[in-house]
């Protein structure tokens, strides 16, 4: 039986409730609390939160399936790159923890490069949109295709190392590639695609040793409520307000993280 922690499910209440104000991948905020608040080993808060966003995710899925808002064919190209290049990232990872004495190092720098992207993902979103589009044009069928396939790609490498990318990052370049589809199913999209990259990625910290599994259960119990709570209010807090703080908090902890 997993020893359940208040603190830790004070966490789950409290970033789950800004992932519901915001939309903002749990990983770019749980995962640096975990290390810079809690002091856990990167590859640990990794780990776990890769579990506790496939689990959180899932129960998005099942939403944005029954409302018909993800397109399957989204989530196929950017699985076709993600999960290779999963397997692949936790590959080096297992091999550079056996011969380097582990990848703590790797892991906070990586963290910290992811940060600050997804930072100026969520402040600069509109603008990197419509910059792309000026410059990019209409593209071809194909060209979107391969496009997805890569992002799956950096995804893949990205989540698996830091547990960062998939919400902001991903969701940035989903804009630019399919601006004909509509943002609802883009987003419900991201979330059905984090599901088995998220499971795949964690099972792999999993058998590395690199999830604890009282902090698991402790961050879920105080999750789902934080969750519904700020979904809730959201709609009584501008956007405008919330995007700006929440930016420039990533930003600053990318920055001490990554230097």
């Amino acid at each position: 039986m997993a020893d359940i922690n208040p603190l830790y499910t004070l966490a789950g209440v409290g970033v789950g409730t800004l992932v519901g104000l915001t939309g903002v991948g749990g990983g770019s905020l749980m995962t640096p609390l975990l290390v810079l608040a809690f002091g856990f080993h990167p590859a640990t808060a990794v780990g776990t939160d890769l579990l506790y966003a496939s689990a959180t995710k899932s129960v998005g899925t099942v939403v944005h399936g029954v409302g018909g808002t993800v397109d399957w064919r989204v989530v196929g190209r950017l699985a076709t790159g993600s999960i290779p290049a999963t397997l692949a990232t936790l590959g080096v990872m297992s091999w550079s923890g056996a011969q380097l004495g582990g990848a703590a190092h790797i892991i906070t720098a990586t963290l910290g490069a992811a940060l600050l992207a997804t930072a100026i993902a969520i402040l600069f979103r509109r603008q990197i949109v419509a910059y792309c589009h000026a410059r990019l044009g209409t593209m071809s069928g194909r060209s979107v295709a391969r496009s997805t396939i890569l992002l799956g790609v950096l995804l893949g490498v990205m989540v698996s190392l830091t547990s960062v990318g998939a919400g902001a990052l991903g969701m940035t370049v989903l804009l630019v590639l399919y601006p004909q589809l509509p943002t609802n199913r883009l987003v419900g999209s991201d979330i059905a695609h984090a599901v088995p990259l998220t499971l795949i990625a964690g099972s792999g910290h999993w058998l590395m040793g690199s999830v604890d599994v009282g902090l698991l259960a402790s961050l879920l119990i105080g999750s789902v409520p934080g969750i519904i709570f700020g979904s809730l209010i959201s709609t009584r807090i501008s956007d405008d307000v919330l995007r700006p703080i929440l930016a420039v908090t990533l930003a600053l902890v990318g920055w001490k993280m990554f230097f």
